[in-house]
């Protein structure tokens, strides 16, 4: 009886020390596991517009009456170019390397003589990212668990970010498109984006050129109720003498202004001047 016994107590002790090891184990997975996800994350779902800022007030001029809600600006033609650059660059503009604005004088003269031809909005190209999150004419959320799509109603535009822990393959790397290549992932209640493989053809901020390098993050999440915050950094070591900072905030929209409309660009270059 007493071998029986002093056989079942040091069984007993290691199957304790298993259990306590494996705790110690599971909690230092805890510990090392990544803090930027959640399990419930914010649902941005729904139909969005830009929140216009800097309305009234410290003497500005009253603001014109504003066009109903989903009433968009005529589409550009071929024949008035979106913007002719002749007021200069903005002390908020991208702070370009000598080369790259040496490429921006060029697209400024040529738009001041009225050419559209580095005019991509006239020319019903997509405006690319980060432009294309201004989202002038508003945009729709649509989000799943690995997956969020943004659809912006001007120049119909589309991005996807994906959640499920991809990455771009090499392919996509050597192929690179206007809104690029871009994945996420939660640190809490934000949405943090990195999009990469973005066409040199297109513009940081309307008319800022860029190289095949440039890289965009951001992070996404709501301020307050319906109200969406977009924070963006865009870094470009050959083009930028420093990365380049914007912030984007949108309110979401309710029935019946929560429907966007098809914009067909190209239908308009039919009924322009050649």
């Amino acid at each position: 009886m007493r071998s029986q016994k002093r056989t079942v107590i040091p069984i007993f002790s290691i199957l304790v020390l298993l259990c306590l090891s494996a705790i110690a184990s599971a909690s230092l997975y805890a510990q090392a596991a990544p803090s930027n996800t959640t399990t419930n994350p914010p649902d941005f779902s729904g139909v969005y517009y830009p929140v216009q800022q800097g309305r009234g007030g410290g003497g500005a001029a009253p603001a014109a009456p504003a066009a109903p809600r989903g009433t968009p600006p005529p589409p550009p033609t071929r024949s008035a170019p979106t913007g002719d650059l002749s007021n200069g660059r903005a002390p908020t503009a991208p702070a370009l390397k000598p080369e790259y604005m040496a490429k921006w004088e060029i697209v400024r003269k040529s738009r001041m003589s009225g050419s559209y031809e580095y005019d991509p909005i006239a020319n019903c190209l997509p405006p690319g990212m980060p432009q294309m999150m201004n989202m002038t004419y508003g945009m729709e959320i649509l989000q799943t668990k690995d997956k969020i799509t943004f659809f912006s109603e001007w120049q119909d535009a589309l991005r996807r970010v994906y959640l499920d822990g991809r990455k771009p393959s090499q392919k996509v790397l050597n192929d690179p498109t206007y809104a690029g290549y871009s994945t996420g992932h939660w640190e809490g209640d934000t949405l943090v984006v990195d999009t990469v493989s973005l066409h040199p053809n297109s513009f940081i901020d309307g008319s800022s050129p860029h190289s095949d390098e440039m890289t965009v993050k951001e992070r996404i999440r709501f301020i307050s109720p319906g109200v969406l915050e977009d924070r963006i950094v865009v870094n470009d070591p050959k083009a930028l003498l420093k990365p380049w900072e914007t912030v984007h905030t949108y309110r979401k929209a309710t029935r019946p202004n929560d429907e966007l409309r098809e914009f067909a660009c190209a239908e308009g270059l039919g009924h322009s001047p050649k």
